[in-house]
């Protein structure tokens, strides 16, 4: 048979760039404002700081989060694949360090996000409309004491069943999943404002919310700030998910930093203002008083609007958590389906659907773990264990900058350079030099298990001896 007489191979299926900088933006948006924004108020007045200290405190973590996103700007013209951070960290130090990540992504960040995220919305429907739970008979069986997989079983039902339908979602498309995050992100972003706009107006203004608890030495309000500075940081966690689904951004080069900036601004600009309203409302002490199953904006909007405002907030939390959990479900896949295009994740990960375009094996092994994560109730604790090596990696992404630039290796000026790299790098080593002074059996728990993956990655290693990397993807066969 002649050349010209065979026939062609089939293009590689490739997933499809749908998103633009306003939907990368609310993507940033929805993923960032999710439950934090109703519940930090309570420990931060718990803190001892007062109510200036506090709004500063939210001030500061967002100038933080802008110096991260800045700093992945400079990123951001190394590659237009999927994977963000992971696939920063290849280009930079090499698989390694990359597949740290991604590993921990995968086994404790990415899957116990999507966990927790469907546990608190099916906890938010069962103070609606209390569930049934089936296995209540078993509820007292455990496995070591510590593993309860038959109690609040309802809420646990509840849970995988909203990211099995989640996951279907992002299984048909990046374009519907896009679209719910949008209509999501809307909502909750309209129903942040409306909530404002009631405090403002019917709020007392005397009611003493701007009144400091006390006098608090110089030593024990930097410890005090510097506590509730890295609690309020977790209220922004997310920014960086934006980066991971590079592979479906129309111009990544220029919309994925200005998305990301544009998102984080968006969060902190309300952050601040609904925070204000939160201490115009209700004296801080009244707040630090609000009980441990209870939210403090829930309390703030009875206080103001009776029962039908602590049900509002309450229909608002689902309507915010559903639509960070749709995000997070969306974005943290595509780092295991970056990873499995260089062959160190599992193969059939890289695959992408033929018809739809999306990385579907790479959703369901995400479903399947974080199935398993709501069952074992330990989704909380793996997370917090793991806390400040999202910090590790921050601060290894300025150096990453530093490195590159050095090297030639990212054209043009990079904003802030190299003020932010400085700023990131020494948050970051301070923040984990923190958690392990004042948490060493934790931290070194979470180091333990990160490093679980080294066996998985000695054997890809090996594997890429004898195999060559998966450089495309198949035609989902």
């Amino acid at each position: 048979m002649k050349d010209s007489e065979k026939p062609a191979l089939a293009a590689p299926v490739t997933l499809v760039r749908a998103f633009g900088v306003v939907s990368g933006t609310l993507l940033v948006a929805g993923i960032v404002i999710g439950s934090g924004v109703f519940k930090k108020i309570v420990p931060l007045a718990q803190s001892g700081l007062s109510a200036g200290w506090i709004l500063a405190a939210w001030v500061v973590a967002g100038l933080i989060t802008i110096c991260g996103a800045l700093n992945l700007s400079g990123m951001a013209s190394l590659t237009e694949e999927s994977g963000g951070v992971y696939e920063y960290l290849r280009l930079s130090f090499g698989n390694f360090a990359s597949f740290l990540f991604g590993w921990t992504d995968f086994a404790i960040i990415g899957s116990a996000s999507v966990a927790a995220l469907a546990f608190i919305f099916a906890q938010s429907v069962n103070a609606l409309l209390p569930l049934p739970n089936p296995a209540e008979a078993w509820a007292h069986l455990s496995i070591g004491g510590l593993i309860y997989p038959f109690a609040d079983s309802g809420i646990k039902l509840l849970a995988i069943g909203t990211v099995a339908a989640l996951t279907w979602v992002n299984y048909r498309g990046v374009s519907d999943s896009g679209r719910l995050s949008n209509v999501f992100t809307a909502a909750k972003i309209t129903g942040i404002l409306l909530l404002i706009l009631a405090g403002l107006f019917l709020a007392s203004p005397d009611s003493g919310g701007t009144a400091p608890v006390g006098p608090v030495r110089e030593v024990s309000l930097a410890s005090a700030f510097f506590s509730a500075l890295l609690s309020v940081f977790w209220a922004y966690d997310g920014w960086v998910d934006l980066s991971f689904v590079t592979g479906e951004i129309k111009n990544p080069r220029r919309n994925v930093p200005r998305a990301i900036v544009g998102g984080v601004s968006v969060a902190i600009v309300l952050y601040m203002l609904i925070n204000y309203m939160y201490l115009r409302t209700l004296p801080l002490a009244q707040l630090a008083a609000v009980g441990p199953n209870e939210i403090g904006a829930a309390v703030v909007a009875e206080s103001l609007l009776g029962k039908w405002g602590k049900t509002g907030v309450t229909v608002l939390i689902l309507v915010s958590v559903f639509g960070t959990l749709n995000s997070v479900l969306l974005s943290h896949t595509r780092v295991h389906f970056r990873m499995a295009q260089e062959g160190y994740f599992f193969h059939s990960a890289a695959t992408v659907h033929p018809r739809y375009r999306t990385p579907y094996r790479a959703l369901f092994f995400t479903l399947t773990w974080s199935s398993l994560l709501v069952v074992s109730g330990t989704f909380e604790r793996l997370t917090d264990l793991v806390i400040f090596a999202t910090f590790l990696f921050y601060g290894l992404l300025a150096v990453a900058v530093v490195k590159m630039k050095r090297q030639g290796r990212i054209p043009g000026p990079v904003p802030g350079y190299p003020f932010v790299q400085i700023i990131l790098i020494l948050f970051a080593l301070t923040f984990t030099g923190h958690t392990v002074l004042t948490q060493p059996t934790q931290s070194l728990s979470g180091l333990g298990l990160i490093l679980t993956g080294l066996p998985f990655f000695v054997y890809l290693r090996r594997q890429q001896a004898r195999l060559q990397p998966i450089k495309t993807t198949n035609t989902g066969t």
